[in-house]
């Protein structure tokens, strides 16, 4: 993956990172001739780092917050939490976003995605504001503001309110569209005085699948032949959510662009995730299976926010599984945003695998699709701390001009990228502030989203996941995705990474 001279660069920024750690002054290495940094990307292009409420906040029983399908998940699962741990805590941004912030401003970034947390803003989902919760996101949005940081909102990371999973089951039941819609009208009307960028939905594909196929994640429901679940249709459910979560972007979008986008000026969109997909040889089994999993990976959420239905192939191998759109509601999702987020980590080889009716009854049978990091005893990138992570930054340039050939070329943010390093609490802080594995994957990443900007793909912005090491879902505490270390031993306290410094140098330019 990564050729000598690159190779050699990256040494030399670690060793830059080193010097400024140490409070020296330095130079730009002498042997990179040919400067990469932000001037190398057009004028007004955005750099930023993100987060997540439940992920980051903690204050989970603080100032009238009520509880969501994680503060739920996390307390009668942990046993599908890697390390039995939960966001009750997390790194408290919640009492320390101050100096976060300034940490952000010396870093150099442009903007910070962050999310709302639901069940803070409506402790039951609906009626009653916590006028505590309104307070702390008001107080967050002016801090950044006051240095000069671009707030990036996103309205739903996955914390259903827990009040609404036990009134109707959450996103099972339509009934939350217009709780949701509400929900955003009042982000809408009590923010959007600052907030220009909104993003209705983080991830559909993760939370629909991982939440009601594998039953990984919040809430954790699984048909029993697919995951260890109580509860669930694993042949149905992630259907029924994706298509509930999609009613709910198209309702909030059409409340935004009605009430509120004509005099707060900002603009609406939404997070999509997806790997990019290989063929694994050169068989049309193979090349038909790439397509068909990325279709079914991104275009189940694209497709419809673009054109106003699903894409053909998913609604010939789902069948009547798959809800339908009436015709209002392929209108309202028809060009329903204003710019795409795209989140992208890695990429597999896909084969053709065909799964017998033993194993059918789930997502993953409908795409008849294998998926590997290996090819011939080796694997598809460098590897990393996570199992599921190989380090393939092509990957990144092909996705995005896939977009733009597929999707009429909308204006992109890249909202999340990131790699992670394990946790090992061994190691002295002084040697796991060296991580150098990020600045090799960010620095290549960027390489090749500079690449697909050259060829007409219109990114407007990229945020690397995550500004904090914080609560990674299922996965505990137990892997650091952050360019800040927290010291979960000693009060949270922060350090920035040998990457925060390379990211700094980067920005400075």
């Amino acid at each position: 993956m990564v050729v000598s001279g690159k190779a050699a660069f990256l040494l030399c920024l670690l060793s830059l990172a080193t010097t400024l750690l140490a409070g020296t002054e330095t130079v730009q290495p002498s042997n990179y001739t040919v400067p990469f940094n932000r001037s190398s990307f057009p004028a007004g292009f955005v750099f930023g780092a993100g987060s997540a409420a439940y992920q980051t906040e903690g204050a989970a029983t603080v100032d009238g917050r009520g509880p969501s399908i994680w503060d739920t998940f996390t307390k009668q699962h942990p046993e599908k939490i890697l390390d039995g741990s939960n966001g009750d805590v997390a790194e408290d941004v919640y009492h320390k976003y101050k100096d976060d912030i300034k940490l952000m401003k010396e870093i150099g970034l442009d903007s910070f995605r962050f999310s709302i947390s639901w069940p803070r803003i409506f402790p039951n989902g609906k009626g009653k504001v916590n006028d505590l919760g309104v307070k702390f996101y008001n107080n967050l949005i002016n801090e950044l503001l006051s240095k000069r940081l671009t707030p990036f909102v996103t309205i739903f990371h996955w914390d259903v309110p827990q009040a609404l999973e036990d009134e109707y089951g959450g996103f099972l039941s339509p009934k939350i569209v217009p709780d949701y819609r509400d929900y955003a009208e009042f982000c809408f009307k009590t923010f959007g005085d600052r907030v220009k960028n909104w993003v209705t939905l983080n991830e559909p594909f993760i939370f629909s699948v991982n939440g009601y196929n594998n039953g990984t994640l919040a809430p954790g429901r699984c048909s029993n032949h697919v995951g260890n679940c109580t509860a669930g249709n694993s042949a149905t459910e992630p259907y029924i959510v994706g298509h509930n979560l999609l009613l709910a972007h198209a309702a909030a979008v059409r409340v935004y662009r009605a009430k509120y986008q004509g005099y707060q000026k900002g603009q609406i969109g939404i997070t999509l995730v997806t790997h990019w997909f290989v063929p694994k040889s050169n068989s049309t089994a193979s090349l038909e299976a790439s397509s068909r999993t990325l279709e079914h990976y991104f275009g189940w959420f694209a497709h419809p926010i673009t054109y106003g239905d699903y894409p053909q192939g998913m609604k010939s191998s789902i069948g009547d599984r798959l809800p339908k759109f009436t015709q209002v509601q392929s209108q309202l999702l028809r060009g329903s945003y204003d710019f795409l987020g795209v989140n992208y980590y890695t990429a597999y080889y896909a084969e053709y695998s065909y799964f017998t009716s033993g194993v059918n009854g789930s997502y993953y049978a409908d795409i008849q699709t294998t998926i590997t990091s290996v090819k011939n005893g080796v694997s598809l990138g460098t590897a990393t701390a996570l199992s599921w992570l190989y380090i393939y930054p092509e990957g990144l340039q092909q996705l995005l001009v896939h977009i733009k050939e597929k999707y009429n070329n909308p204006p992109i943010y890249i909202t999340e990228n990131g790699v992670a390093e394990a946790k090992n609490d061994s190691k002295p802080i002084e040697e796991a502030l060296k991580d150098g594995i990020r600045i090799q994957y960010h620095d290549s990443h960027l390489k090749s989203l500079l690449e697909a900007i050259k060829n007409g793909v219109n990114v407007k912005g990229y945020y690397i996941w995550s500004f904090l090491d914080d609560f990674e879902w299922g996965s505990g505490y137990t892997v650091r995705f952050g360019l800040v270390y927290v010291d979960f031993k000693n009060l949270l306290t922060r350090y920035l990474k040998s990457s925060a410094y390379w990211l700094k140098n980067f920005l400075l330019k």
